[in-house]
């Protein structure tokens, strides 16, 4: 048995957004989201002290027990997009 890819990956990576069909994937409903939970990988956690206003606080814990997950997210997301802004950039 062989272990190579048959996949052609040139034609992958030469796919757009657009050429995907995907109509046959029901939509996502406030149903999916209201039983949605964040699970994230577990990884080396640092524990520090960053001053959030008082509205966006309260706007994660709104969020329940999984405020703090919810906000390491979202400071992660936004520096993968300023890591890609960046790479970016550079090409």
């Amino acid at each position: 048995m062989s272990n190579s890819s048959k996949t052609d990956w040139s034609r992958i990576d030469a796919i757009t957004d657009e050429d995907i069909d995907t109509s046959y994937i029901p939509p996502l409903d406030h149903e999916f989201f209201a039983k949605a939970e964040l699970r994230m990988q577990a990884s080396e956690v640092s524990v520090v002290a960053v001053p959030v206003d008082a509205e966006t606080l309260s706007w994660f814990q709104a969020k329940g027990k999984a405020a703090e997950q919810h906000m390491t997210a979202a400071l992660r997301i936004y520096a993968e997009s300023q890591k890609q802004a960046v790479a970016l950039k550079q090409s």
